[in-house]
């Protein structure tokens, strides 16, 4: 993926060869963390579990420290760790519990691991995943917001500390195997991006692809957390039914793989089957399949350069129902439109972008705010915040903070 991820491949320390890699998974009790330790589950052998964290769901957290013992385990809100510390010595666990945001980035950056799932979902999970990259570990990227808020910041530090970056999402990870593997005995080696016509980024369109217009408005929480495909946290799943999840891909996929946002063509592909393409200039398109699971890119990121069972099942070609293909509507779904203007823009457009809409789609999910406005909250927030070039975590902290105010006071105003 970049020149210093090839370096650091040629002498990965987590390639399997009889130690087990030591592994902190971040965000464990969400849709990701708890899929990411069934595929460790399965192949004890290869992995030993270091650390597990939770941002408030203590409850969770305890069962899954009970059940893996952990060296140390998370808990980002403190409203619940004197219960959960009671409950681990009640237990006998010999778990170390740590509390907040230095506990975080302890578990992410610690010399004793090897591989770091970054999972927490949103904004609040930036400082410890640039934490483990700055640690050079092999980071399993499924914290889109990390590159959305600080793509510059974040990459330059994958390449000063030789980090392995691989994505989790779905479709980046796709494109990761649709894209020239990195040689193992070339470290020079980079993506020819001559030979590369477009990468297809794919998308269910959600559960409002065919819902008329006229009825977005009395669109419920319970109604866009209901995805035909996925199965994934409330958030994403408002993300997906906006698809604004699409669009913050697309500025992600831009720092990842290094691209101009005009190489990158977003299409809508209802049976989440095939998870992204790459079309090369000789007219091939390369497609990564497989079932909507996220147990297939959390494997495939795990082991590689290797390849492990992820435990999906496989596709059933004779019972594949037909594949199908088309545009995004724009009318229907305009934060793809807004979300390539900020892909091009080189300042802090981004940042604002993902903070007023996770602000946004709290207030919707606290029925505090309609569907059709999650987007328009978006849209008041850019124009109503100066752009500036955030040169560090703290400057990406200030505008975060600053945009997530001003997009609160207008959902106060409505």
């Amino acid at each position: 993926m970049s020149q210093s991820n090839d370096k650091q491949v040629s002498k990965n320390p987590t390639a399997f060869a009889g130690k087990p890699a030591s592994v902190s998974v971040l965000g464990s009790t969400g849709s990701i963390g708890q899929s990411t330790l069934a595929v460790l589950a399965a192949h004890p052998e290869r992995y030993d579990l270091y650390a597990l964290s939770a941002n408030t769901r203590a409850d969770l957290l305890l069962e899954q420290c009970l059940k893996w013992q952990p060296t140390v385990a998370v808990l980002n809100d403190s409203t619940n760790a004197t219960w959960l510390a009671l409950e681990l010595k009640k237990a006998g666990s010999m778990t170390e519990l740590w509390v907040g945001e230095e506990g975080l980035d302890a578990i992410a950056s610690d010399q004793k691991v090897d591989i770091v799932m970054a999972a927490i979902v949103g904004s609040a999970g930036l400082q410890s995943t640039l934490a483990a990259v700055t640690a050079g570990k092999k980071v399993l990227l499924a914290n889109k917001e990390s590159l959305v808020m600080a793509g510059p910041l974040f990459m330059s530090a994958v390449k000063s500390s030789n980090a392995v970056l691989l994505p989790i999402d779905s479709e980046h990870n796709a494109i990761f195997q649709c894209l020239p593997q990195p040689s193992l005995s070339d470290s020079t080696e980079k993506i020819a991006f001559s030979e590369i016509k477009k990468i297809l980024l794919t998308g269910s369109g959600g559960p409002f692809r065919s819902l008329p217009l006229g009825e977005f408005s009395q669109v419920t929480p319970e109604q866009a957390c209901s995805h035909p495909n996925w199965s994934m946290g409330r958030k994403i799943s408002v993300d997906s039914a906006t698809m604004m999840n699409k669009g913050l891909e697309l500025i992600e996929a831009c720092y990842l793989f290094d691209c101009q946002p005009s190489l990158i063509e977003i299409l809508v592909h209802p049976q989440s089957i095939i998870h992204s393409m790459v079309e090369y200039v000789d007219g091939s398109v390369l497609a990564q399949l497989g079932q909507p699971d996220m147990r297939t890119p959390i494997a495939h990121a795990l082991a590689w350069p290797q390849r492990i069972r992820s435990g999906v099942q496989s596709l059933d070609w004779q019972q594949l129902s037909a594949l199908s293909f088309e545009s995004p509507d724009l009318q229907r779904f305009p934060s793809l439109a807004i979300a390539r203007q900020v892909a091009n823009d080189v300042t802090s457009a981004s940042i604002i972008f993902n903070a007023a809409n996770e602000v946004a789609v709290q207030s919707f999910l606290d029925n505090k705010l309609s569907f059709t406005r999650i987007i328009s909250v978006v849209e008041e927030s850019l124009s109503k915040i100066s752009s500036s070039e955030p040169s560090s975590l703290i400057d990406i902290k200030v505008i975060d903070e600053e945009a997530r105010r001003i997009a609160g006071s207008l959902i106060a105003c409505l």
